[in-house]
């Protein structure tokens, strides 16, 4: 792989998880902060009108405005589809070579602590997750199919990946979270200088990844209204087993409901607010080691 020559920080992609907005904020402030000697840094902010009104999003999710379809398709003209053609111009050099690397900031209502989230097993990427696991024990790694993550902000870049931090609601800024997820984006500035410099650190022989496998959604009638909510043992719960015969929903009249898969999975973005209306209750993840 050749030497990292520009990273882009973005922030806002859902202008209402405010760690991402803030934190671009301060680097576009504070330059030194994410300058390195043998590459170039830049900042964005993802979704501008959605950050002004505090909002995920005006039109549609950003973050799924990136497939190479809708990016090339000029009929598409919804705020979002617009702004993500905007992106992909900021990102690309003169020479119409992708960023290097796209850091993509996000916060979740899920307790996922700090998840680093990978389209794949990317050895590189790998590498720098076993990295920064050693900064904090909060660090967990997602690694989803390439095809899924296709429509995401991320997915401009070969190494591009998302830094999703949580429990935190939307629209409100967390002291600490914002300072972890500062110290791993400076952690990983640094990882990519000592790449560079052919100076890279010690790190474990292997590392645990949490695999996407899919999603379910919550019980619903016949007209689609939810019958049930998470568990009471559930919530909060990512990234913990589920084992088959596990409660994992609760009807509004005490009824509990099992997990009837067939093995044991590790569900996250439990109860995430922003995707009720996507219909997923949670994602549900097989654990794997992998050697490095």
């Amino acid at each position: 792989m050749t030497k990292i020559s520009t990273v882009a920080i973005v922030g806002g992609t859902h202008g209402n998880e405010l760690t991402g907005v803030y934190l671009v904020k301060k680097f576009a402030n504070n330059q030194d902060l994410i300058t390195r000697p043998s590459f170039s840094s830049q900042v964005v902010f993802g979704n501008p009108k959605a950050i002004e009104q505090c909002r995920r999003y005006i039109d549609k999710d950003l973050n799924r405005c990136f497939s190479r379809a809708d990016l090339q398709n000029a009929n598409l003209s919804s705020y979002e589809d617009t702004r993500a053609k905007e992106i992909q111009k900021i990102l690309l050099s003169p020479q119409g070579k992708a960023c290097d690397v796209i850091i993509d900031l996000h916060t979740t209502t899920s307790n996922m602590g700090l998840s680093i989230l990978l389209s794949g097993e990317h050895p590189f990427l790998l590498g720098l997750s076993s990295y920064l696991s050693l900064i904090s024990d909060d660090v967990k790694v997602c690694c989803s199919p390439k095809s899924q993550n296709a429509v995401y902000l991320d997915s401009l870049s070969k190494l591009g990946f998302a830094i999703e931090v949580g429990a935190v609601a939307q629209g409100v800024l967390n002291a600490e979270l914002f300072q972890k997820t500062e110290k791993l984006i400076l952690a990983a500035l640094d990882y990519f200088e000592a790449y560079n410099q052919g100076k890279l650190p010690e790190i474990p022989s292997f590392i645990t990844i949490y695999n996407y496998i899919g999603a379910i959604d919550y019980p619903r009638n016949a007209q689609g209204e939810i019958e049930a909510m998470i568990h009471p043992l559930r919530q909060f719960q990512d990234y913990q087993p589920l084992n088959p015969g596990d409660p994992i929903f609760l009807t509004f009249d005490g009824q509990e409901i099992f997990y009837d898969g067939i093995s044991t999975v590790y569900p996250i973005f439990i109860n995430e607010a922003a995707y009720y209306e996507k219909s997923i209750a949670m994602c549900l993840t097989e654990k794997k080691t992998v050697n490095l």
